[in-house]
């Protein structure tokens, strides 16, 4: 097809799409400025929640937190490997039942943002490929090749369909106002040359020749074709965004990272509430920003084998709602704050005029006119180290180091990005059953084949992902041979694109290794060679498939060299016969199940040994708080609950500063039965298993640090004007349902030193403080203390700006109860 008539069948197509929704019981359109949603323009707050990554019992209280705090949008990919897990072979059940997540955000009255794909990467296992492409001839993703577009336009079709034939485009009536085709895949097109782009060409003429009635877009596609919209990822888009590639476009942020991806060996990345907020309101005004989508909202869990190479099984557990579904604060809150804060002048800042008063040499105003007189303003400061006082419209203005400050009115602060006033929370694993008991654990030690028991063989190492199709993290890699001379020390060297590796001589266990997100693993260990036959056995694991770059389709795992150093020379074993075994016998015999479990001879557990199944039963806990497994006394493998995989674990991999990645995992509350809940795991190493624990999941502690220069903002509403006087800062503290303020753990009013997290009494600090707000507090869920020498009956240091910083310990009447009692037998010893 020439040029001219490919670009004249885009522009018909999007013609097309805007008469089918305004035929429709809903319209998107869009022009330069923002999305138009049945004729309404609005910023857009999103949020990314995956339904695989929680249970369906879980979404509608994410969804509804997610409302709560001003998102009107939600944001999911759609899993690929998930859905056709075969050839034409679909699930769409439990987890997977995305068309019932999406009609909860419906009920819910919030819109959807689709991420198609089909390839996704997300941190998860191959990117969000079905393995078996790789066995399609001819095939290469990703690219103008016709057995991949012919596959991936077959998915396509199918989840569009899907969502046509339920009516959830919103020209349907329905909640979806965005899907988006591919995804970042500016990052690998120079390596498929003059393909890539007409890869590109294709795949936004296929997306919009399905009639949807909405717009699609591609991020990190500088160069999406019309009418496709170009997006952003990252964490600062207000800085790195080259904008829509046409006047005609809005600009669209589909990632403002909350976090960041986390793999075994590394710390929690940590990214603080007034940075997305400060990036957040930038992008709004340098890129004339309409929709921002925070990635994640809700991280969730990487369940069963899901998680990409190394990437551990908790996702995105610093989100404004954490892995187990509760509100993360101050995040949730301060991002809620500023919602409120835009959401109260977007009118005026979609609709007016705008222009950039200079307010220092780091200082700038963005101002809003409104054709009415409206006015709103975002005074902007990207000094780093120094609070700036500026002027603006006769009035002076503190601006906090990196801040943006809202005015709705032009007049009074109602929001700083610097500035937090919500408070602080603190989420504890609290033991409900300690597993100390010997007796409660019976063990099944996997047996370690040798190559005459083998069925697959080759005179060549194979390629792992090859050989186990994925069914299995295991290959067992096996060979012989025979020496004729006395007993003697070798050294044997493997060299493995596997992420760890175990080698067993003779059956006995000789040495492990592993690599991690940078490195590849090598094992060099000694070993004993006798008179006779030795026997090798190599167990290859993976944790996750790579998830990203080009050529998936050729990515190599497994073991690629064997050799073993004898006397004065050094032997190849590299092309040998081999005996290969996919998986292990346990996963073959499903033992995590109860009618898995049967197929084996459970022993009583003894003492800790290499590659062994431990399995146990227990009671849930009581009430409705989530539920934690802390297997920080194992070392690595997999964990089971009645037979459903709550994911790969991996305790023994220290980050630098010597402590795991992850300790604690996620039991979802479906997964459990009232009583005789079966537990399985399997551990590669010497992990104990009486140090495990099952905890509940809740938030302990709430803290709130405030200045009598706060401006804290309740529940703006549009078109409302902010009130000019000044009120008193407040600390709000709120404990979750069903909790109570038990007791205040710390109080200051002067200037205390520290935050929220770490704190002590400063120079200035009215004594009794701590008496003061355990009047206001202790005993109630939710208690405001103002910031006021009325409410602290005095002035510990005249002249001095001062602060309130309060930490209150949050109980339920029975762990009240438990606590009391604990605190009466210490006493009594």
């Amino acid at each position: 097809m020439g040029w001219s008539v490919y670009w004249v069948g885009l522009v018909i197509m999007a013609v097309a799409t805007m008469v089918a929704a305004n035929g429709g019981s809903g319209s998107v359109t869009y022009d330069g400025r923002s999305l138009i949603i049945n004729g309404k323009r609005s910023i857009l707050f999103s949020g990314s929640i995956h339904y695989p990554r929680s249970t369906p019992d879980m979404w509608p209280s994410l969804i509804s937190k997610a409302k709560g705090g001003g998102l009107q949008v939600i944001q999911t990919y759609v899993f690929w490997n998930l859905h056709e897990p075969q050839p034409g072979q679909y699930d769409f059940s439990g987890r997977n039942d995305i068309i019932g997540f999406i009609k909860e955000i419906q009920a819910q009255g919030l819109y959807v943002s689709l991420r198609i794909g089909p390839f996704i990467e997300g941190e998860w296992t191959y990117g969000g490929l079905p393995i078996w492409l790789r066995d399609v001839p001819g095939i290469i993703y990703r690219t103008d090749n016709e057995p991949f577009k012919h596959l991936m336009q077959n998915f396509t079709t199918k989840i569009v369909n899907m969502m046509k034939s339920e009516g959830l485009y919103v020209s349907q009536g329905g909640p979806i106002i965005l899907s988006q085709i591919e995804n970042e895949y500016k990052n690998v097109e120079a390596a498929f040359h003059e393909k890539g782009q007409t890869y590109v060409q294709w795949a936004a003429r296929m997306a919009v020749g399905l009639q949807t009635g909405v717009p699609w877009m591609m991020c990190k596609q500088d160069d999406a074709p019309d009418p496709v919209i170009n997006a952003c990822n990252g964490m600062k888009c207000g800085e790195t965004f080259a904008g829509p590639n046409s006047p005609n476009k809005p600009s669209l942020w589909t990632e403002n990272w909350t976090s960041f991806l986390q793999t075994y060996g590394e710390e929690a990345p940590l990214r603080s509430a007034e940075d997305i907020a400060f990036h957040a309101a930038l992008f709004i005004l340098t890129k004339n920003g309409s929709f921002i989508n925070y990635y994640m909202y809700h991280g969730g869990t990487n369940f069963g084998r899901t998680g990409a190479a190394y990437i551990i099984t908790s996702y995105y557990d610093q989100a404004p709602l954490d892995e187990y579904g509760l509100i993360r604060q101050p995040k949730w809150g301060h991002l809620k704050e500023l919602h409120a804060a835009v959401n109260s002048c977007s009118d005026t800042i979609l609709s007016g005029t705008q222009t950039n008063l200079s307010l220092g040499q780091s200082q700038e105003a963005y101002v809003y006119q409104g054709r009415s007189g409206e006015c709103a303003a975002f005074l902007v400061n990207t000094d780093k180290r120094k609070t700036i006082a500026v002027e603006f419209q006769n009035s002076s203005y503190q601006l906090p180091p990196k801040s943006i400050s809202i005015l709705p009115d032009c007049k009074t602060v109602a929001f700083s990005t610097a500035q937090v006033n919500t408070q602080f929370n603190t989420r504890s694993m609290i033991p409900s059953l300690r597993f100390v008991s010997a007796e409660s654990w019976e063990t099944f030690n996997e047996p370690i084949p040798q190559y005459d028991e083998t069925l697959i063989k080759a005179d060549i190492l194979l390629e792992q992902t090859n050989a186990t199709k994925d069914v299995s993290d295991y290959l067992w890699y096996t060979f012989r041979f025979q020496r004729n001379s006395s007993n003697f020390e070798s050294t044997l060297n493997v060299s493995s694109l596997g992420h760890a590796l175990h080698a067993y001589v003779n059956g006995v266990f000789v040495g492990s290794a592993h690599g991690s997100r940078t490195n590849t693993s090598s094992l060099q260990s000694q070993i004993q060679i006798n008179n006779g036959v030795t026997k090798i056995s190599l167990l290859s694991v993976m944790v996750g498939l790579k998830d990203s770059g080009p050529f998936l389709e050729h990515v190599n795992a497994g073991i690629r060299s064997v050799s073993i150093q004898e006397k004065q020379q050094t032997l190849n074993y590299t092309n040998y016969p081999w005996g290969y075994q996919v998986g292990l016998l346990g996963e073959k015999l499903q033992v995590y199940t109860s009618q898995g479990s049967i197929k084996v001879q459970w022993n009583k557990y003894s003492s800790s040994k290499l590659l062994t199944w431990y399995k146990t039963t227990f009671d849930a806990p009581g009430g409705s708080e989530p539920v934690a497994l802390n297997l920080a006394s194992m070392g690595k493998g997999e964990a089971w609950i009645n037979g459903q995989s709550i994911g790969r674990y991996w305790v023994s991999f220290h980050t630098p500063a010597g402590r795991p990645s992850q300790s604690s995992y996620h039991v979802p509350r479906s997964f459990l039965k009232p009583t005789g809940n079966l537990l399985v795991l399997l551990d590669e190493e010497h992990g104990n298993p009486l140090g495990i624990s099952i905890d509940t999941v809740s938030v302990t502690k709430v803290c709130s640090h405030i200045s009598d220069s706060s401006h804290p903002i309740a529940s703006l509403k549009a078109k409302k004007k902010v009130a000019e006087k000044h009120e008193e800062a407040k600390a709000h503290l709120r404990c979750p349902s069903k909790k109570i303020i038990s007791r205040i753990l710390f109080a200051s009013f002067g200037t205390p030193l520290g935050n929220c997290e770490k704190h002590s009494v400063g120079r200035c600090h009215l004594s009794n403080s701590k008496a003061i707000v355990e009047r206001a507090c202790v005993g109630k869920r939710e208690c405001t203390v103002a910031l006021s020498y009325k409410m602290f009956q005095g002035d510990p240091c005249p002249g001095t700006p001062k602060h309130l910083l309060v930490e209150a310990q949050c109980l339920s009447p029975e762990e009240l109860s438990l606590n009391f009692r604990e605190r009466e037998q210490s006493n009594l010893l």
